[in-house]
């Protein structure tokens, strides 16, 4: 029964330091074997005894099982995160910060609905809507559109079998080079879904419905798998009323032993009402307050999404080639200082080859790979009217194109000590036309920008024992402007800004592991930018400005833990355990020398996020958690640092059952001392001078959400 670095999921609950989901990583089981642990709640990691199961690789060679996903993530001379769907599993999971809230290194913040901040050192920091500087992958494959923007709301966490955070340049095995790095959602097949049929039922505060249903065969060489899930909520505030509905599904077939394909479909219909901003005051007496322009304008956020993506994979004597092909259609409807009306294409082709050889008696892995991609966005807006179309004031085209090739090796020079060696090359087009003709803007303009780099990577992985590994290694990130960056409003007038690349570079030393009844995730990292992509709001209703400061340093820590304080409480034999978790990121991200802002710190994150997590599991089923979610001290909202939210401490309590029949229950209750606290902030360059300070998204009130399961 041997094996490497057994994760130890458990129970998450209470606020401090530590974190369930990512020490459960480290070094993964040998080659030969597969994991299988078996979790409840998810926001603790309750877990049943481990068995270790010989020869039970997937029958799939485009979809690997967890063990294996595990495995080949921490083969990684770098900081990477790991999450198991089914830490998360028995609680109510609608947002990605349900899903990633447990992974150090990941600040995740809700504002409504799906929306949220995600930011992965320091990127997109001051980014007040969508995503910057993250690539999101769906299966390996891109699902930002490509200009480098993007949104989450095509992730469905109940369509998930695990999900992959590789932080800053350790995104290089995917292609990615950006400073926060890649997430890699990736969704289960008929080979790895946890039963043929799964149909769930939860609701709860907030007029709060949702159903999801999922099943999956597999007959012959051919397999499918499809997941459909229907989400609605009126929502903690005014005019924050929200439906969802997902479509996820894939269907693959195995021509040989050799050759297989994998088909990927994907639909998402998003209605959401938007509450905007509020000023501090409000924000915290009567945070369930909508903004006088949001309804108004009957502001609101509607996109149809559908999206087709192909891995066909060939197996070679020695290694294996990965064909991927994608194209994504959005279309967005989006009234706020004015209709955004907008209609575009993604489309793009990467091989990628992997192999393991032998040199000179030494292990080598090889990852080389080639992006091809790019879309067109037709870009409209109209004079809001109450949330209608009124006279145009935009007509335009934005294109994007991007060129890319890579390369990844890991040299095993010793048997216990690996040398990374990598590269990325990049060659990325933006090009915007404003057609003109309009009474707002007669005029023909036409404009473009080119970036391009060579971004390297060079890192050692020393792993003394099977369960414990450390590592440090520099990489050089690259982050160019996508198109809501370079289309600025001025006076009302959107006009195409020119911005210079970010760029960085980043060194990181960590370790992971496990020993005993302790498993522990530990990374410093410092990160000296140079243009770094910065926002600042003018008017709570019109998009945040964007500019290049000089010089900025991103440093911090990132930890998490887990001990297991007492095993067979009952009795002894019993199986039982109480498990304390832990995370602690640590943010110190400043201006360095800057003519304005001199040192002062990068307004947006807090600089200490704690979360802690007393759990109980029994092995009958039977699972609880109390969690405490700690900020000492709020952010700040301005780069002047003349005004500094509240920090606050909110406290969860969640339990569950696990019935041998395939019916699991759950009650998830949040914030249960009703805290009033501010989630996130539309940052400004300083508040004294500020026209408006309406920049705060409310944290949600007290909230209990049940749920019902049945695996079958």
């Amino acid at each position: 029964m041997a094996y490497l670095f057994q994760p130890r999921r458990a129970l998450p609950g209470l606020a401090a330091m530590l974190a369930s989901h990512a020490f459960a990583q480290a070094a993964p089981p040998l080659p030969g074997t597969t994991t299988t642990t078996t979790t409840t709640d998810a926001s603790a990691a309750n877990v049943l005894p481990t068995i270790v199961v010989r020869d039970s690789a997937s029958k799939s060679l485009t979809s690997p099982t967890v063990a294996e996903q595990r495995r080949t993530l921490f083969e990684t001379a770098g900081s990477v995160g790991f999450v198991d769907s089914s830490t998360y599993a028995n609680t109510y999971a609608f947002t990605l910060r349900d899903v990633l809230k447990d992974v150090p290194g990941v600040f995740v913040q809700n504002r409504y609905g799906q929306e949220l901040r995600l930011s992965i050192r320091g990127s997109g920091i001051a980014r007040s809507y969508h995503t910057r500087g993250l690539e999101i992958l769906q299966d390996g494959i891109p699902t930002n559109l490509a200009d480098g923007s993007g949104d989450y709301y095509q992730i469905d966490p109940l369509a998930l079998q695990s999900v992959e955070v590789y932080k800053g340049g350790n995104g290089l095995a995917y292609g990615s080079s950006t400073l926060g790095g890649a997430i890699d959602f990736l969704t289960p097949t008929a080979y790895t879904a946890l039963a043929p049929n799964i149909v769930r039922l939860e609701g709860g505060s907030y007029g709060t419905l949702r159903t999801s249903a999922q099943f999956s065969r597999v007959m012959g060489p051919l397999d499918f798998l499809a997941t459909f899930s229907v989400n609605h909520a009126d929502g903690f505030r005014a005019h924050e009323r929200g439906q969802y509905e997902q479509f996820n599904a894939n269907v693959g077939y195995r021509f040989s032993p050799r050759v297989e394909t994998r088909f990927y479909l994907g639909a998402y219909v998003v209605d959401q009402k938007l509450p905007g901003t509020l000023s501090l005051t409000d924000a915290l007496n009567n945070p369930t307050k909508a903004a006088a322009s949001a309804i108004s304008g009957d502001q609101a956020r509607n996109t149809r999404t559908e999206r087709i993506a192909n891995r066909t994979t060939v197996k070679l004597d020695v290694g294996q080639l990965d064909f991927d092909t994608w194209a994504i259609h959005k279309s967005l409807y989006h009234p706020i200082f004015q209709v955004i009306d907008q209609d575009g294409w993604t489309y793009g082709f990467a091989p990628r080859y992997t192999a393991t050889l032998d040199v000179a008696g030494m292990r080598d892995d090889v990852i080389a790979g080639a992006r091809v991609f790019g879309g067109n966005t037709q870009a409209r807006q109209y004079v809001n009217v109450n949330g209608n179309r009124g006279a145009q004031t935009l007509d335009s085209t934005q294109r994007a194109y991007n060129y890319e090739a890579y390369v990844e090796n890991r040299l095993f020079f010793l048997p216990t000590l690996a040398l990374m060696t990598g590269v990325k090359f990049l060659h990325d087009v933006r090009q915007y036309i404003d057609h003109g003709g309009l009474a707002a803007d007669p005029t023909y303009k036409s404009a473009s920008q080119s970036y391009s780099g060579a971004n390297p990577k060079l890192g050692l992985l020393w792993q003394p024992r099977r369960d414990i590994q450390a590592f440090v290694d520099i990489t050089r990130s690259q982050d160019v402007p996508d198109f809501t960056d370079l289309t600025q409003t001025f006076s009302r007038t959107t006009q195409f800004t020119p911005l210079a690349a970010q760029h960085a570079w980043t060194l990181e030393l960590g370790t992971r592991g496990s020993s005993g009844r302790v498993s522990w995730d530990l990374t410093a990292y410092r990160s000296m930018v140079r243009d770094q992509l910065l926002q600042y709001t003018t008017n709570p209703d019109i998009p945040a400005s964007t500019f290049n400061a000089n010089r900025t340093v991103l440093q911090g820590v990132e930890a998490a833990a887990s001990v297991d304080l007492l095993r067979d409480v009952v009795r002894p034999g019993a199986g039982d355990r109480i498990t304390l978790s832990g995370l602690w990121n640590y943010s110190d991200f400043r201006f360095r020398n800057d003519p304005q802002y001199g040192s002062n710190r990068i307004a947006g994150v807090p600089v200490n996020v704690l979360r802690a997590s007393l759990g109980y599991a029994r092995p009958d089923g039977f699972h609880m958690a109390a969690t405490v979610d700690w900020v000492p001290a709020g952010a700040w909202a301005d780069d002047a640092n003349t005004l500094r939210v509240p920090g606050y401490t909110l406290v969860g309590l969640n339990a569950g059952y696990d019935f041998r029949n395939g019916v699991s229950v759950f009650v998830d209750a949040r914030n249960l001392t009703n805290k009033r606290y501010v989630s996130d902030i539309s940052t400004v360059a300083d508040a004294r001078t500020a026209s408006s300070l309406a920049i705060f998204y409310p944290g949600e009130g007290r909230s209990v959400f049940a749920g019902m399961r049945y695996a079958f």
